[in-house]
């Protein structure tokens, strides 16, 4: 088992060609579609995540609104939390079988017919 970086019978050729990829135009948009993605939704649920947990400390009156019943609005919101991260989840699952695994594998294929 090797545990550098280059698959093993390969010297710093590997290393050069994994450079060359990673400077690669198809690299640099696909680490792109990448961060445009995640970044903004890594940020918006950190924001809606800080909202809940600001809202049930200084806000409880609001929070102890009833909407239906027994059901609060903490409740909804509560529930509305875990509804957007599984929503996260499968949007995210989505968008990389889409937008990023397939430029990744041709990228791969591509490095890979490089070293033969």
């Amino acid at each position: 088992m090797y545990t550098d970086s280059t698959p093993p019978g390969e010297g710093t050729s590997g290393t050069e060609s994994y450079r060359e990829v990673q400077e690669s135009p198809e690299f640099g948009e696909l680490r792109h579609a990448y961060r445009s993605f995640a970044f903004p939704l890594t940020v918006a649920f950190i924001t809606w995540y800080l909202l809940y947990v600001l809202l049930s400390n200084y806000a409880g009156g609001f929070m102890g609104t009833k909407v239906l019943g027994n059901l609060n609005i903490a409740f909804v919101f509560g529930i509305a939390q875990f509804l957007s991260t599984f929503l996260i989840a499968w949007w995210y699952s989505r968008h990389a079988a889409t937008k990023l695994d397939p430029r990744a594998e041709a990228i791969k294929t591509r490095l890979e017919g490089d070293a033969s």
